[in-house]
């Protein structure tokens, strides 16, 4: 059995969604020939609320280490927050202890946050070990260029500084890695195009995946739906996921969709309630609301109800199985493939998937299959009529059993395979 030591900042019971990646993996890499360590930040180190129900997914036999990371109620008054930075002596103490201990094949290094990927070259080059960095959001895309975190996502001076420095930053990790890997391949060609002479030539676009054993666990009659009452007699359309700015042509097509529908046809629209959850990407504070600008141009206050604030994993699990329909919005960026698309899938509801028609997740909705629908779109954002049309056929079809994702569809994108191709460019890099 070959060893791979898992740096991944977030873990549970850290509720972000950076959490998942190592999560989904980790249990699954014994099948392949590999034992896996994680190392992770202790749980004191988080800001958001921790989710025990998360942890307790994290079966035993994996074995997790834990760093400290500084106070952050002390280095917030030296001017910053960021986990990474918090963590990196920790974070760099134990992973030289590990290897010291115990010799390991392979490291690897998932981000965000990015500054943990900067202790793969003194690791490497101690310990004579190969070393994998995993993006799971681009270092250098849209933040600071186009959006920020400035009002209704504007850029500001930190978001500009940000893209400043993972700029200088990101050719160092890439140089020092000797495979590169992220949740799709444009992030790679991207990079590949910035730093023809940094990028690795081995480079692997694994999405993150999902547990089917996660839904299972959901479905538990103490897991509770905080958002609505499934035996209302309404209908009840979620979105689960952080809204992002380079998603505002897809959100506001969906909310004009709502609104036409409502115009049309007010009697079937009266039972219609479109629900936005976690859409500030924030557990704790008070994050503001996304949509709440479009709702009150489209006078649809008393259909559309948003919850910024996440919730925990389950829960957010639960109102997917409890929904009416679930919505899939993507971004206006070509590539991008949404996570949350996975549990949409494995939720077995009713699917209406609003994405880039170059997105690699556009792919996995089949022409031929009534109950996920798919409206593809192209830079000038979605046709709001097409939408309509595509909503008012989910609401108006009869309420069936389980949509059951395809075979092929959970086996090439399960955990346990993406696990597989993981421990593909693993075994390259140990021959």
């Amino acid at each position: 059995m070959k060893r791979v030591l898992m740096i991944s900042p977030h873990f549970p019971p850290d509720s972000s969604a950076g959490t998942h990646r190592v999560r989904l993996v980790a249990p699954h890499l014994p099948e392949t020939g590999w034992e896996p360590t994680v190392l992770t930040v202790d749980p004191r180190g988080y800001e958001g609320r921790l989710d025990p129900d998360l942890a307790r997914l994290v079966p035993d036999s994996v074995r997790v280490v834990r760093a400290p990371a500084w106070d952050v109620a002390h280095t917030r008054r030296a001017g910053f927050g960021d986990l990474g930075l918090r963590a990196l002596s920790g974070l760099r103490r134990e992973a030289r202890r590990i290897l010291t201990e115990r010799r390991h094949d392979v490291l690897f290094i998932t981000t965000y946050p990015l500054y943990p990927a900067l202790l793969g070259r003194g690791l490497k080059t101690a310990f004579a070990i190969p070393y994998v960095v995993d993006l799971q959001d681009p270092w250098v895309g849209a933040w600071g260029a186009t959006v920020g975190a400035g009002p209704s996502g504007a850029v500001d001076w930190r978001a500009r500084a940000s893209r400043a420095v993972a700029s200088r930053v990101e050719p160092r990790i890439l140089s020092a890695a000797d495979a590169c890997t992220a949740v799709s391949a444009e992030t790679l060609e991207a990079m590949a195009r910035r730093w023809p002479d940094a990028v690795p030539g081995r480079r692997a676009a694994i999405p993150l995946g999902a547990e089917a054993s996660d839904f299972a666990a959901a479905r538990d009659a103490s897991v509770a739906n905080p958002i609505f009452d499934p035996s209302d007699g309404l209908q009840h359309v979620v979105y689960v996921g952080t809204l992002l700015p380079r998603g505002t042509a897809a959100l506001r097509a969906m909310l004009e969709a709502v609104a036409s529908h409502r115009r049309r046809r007010p009697e079937a629209a009266a039972r219609l309630r479109l629900h936005f959850v976690g859409s500030g990407n924030q557990s704790v504070g008070n994050p503001e609301r996304r949509t709440e600008a479009d709702v009150r141009r489209l006078g649809l206050e008393d259909v559309v109800h948003e919850h910024p604030l996440r919730i925990p994993y389950l829960a957010a699990l639960r109102v997917l199985l409890d929904a009416r329909l679930v919505l899939v919005l993507g971004s206006d960026e070509p590539h991008y493939t949404p996570s949350k698309v996975f549990p949409a899938l494995l939720s077995e509801r009713p699917v209406l998937a609003l994405l880039r028609r170059e997105s690699e997740a556009a792919g996995l909705f089949a022409p031929t299959d009534s109950r996920r629908r798919l409206v593809a779109f192209d830079a000038d954002g979605p046709d709001a009529a097409a939408v309509e049309a595509a909503l008012a056929e989910r609401l108006d079809a009869p309420e069936a059993g389980a949509a059951a994702p395809a075979q092929t569809t959970l086996a090439v994108h399960s955990a346990r395979a993406m696990a597989g191709r993981f421990a593909q460019v693993f075994d390259g890099l140990c021959r």
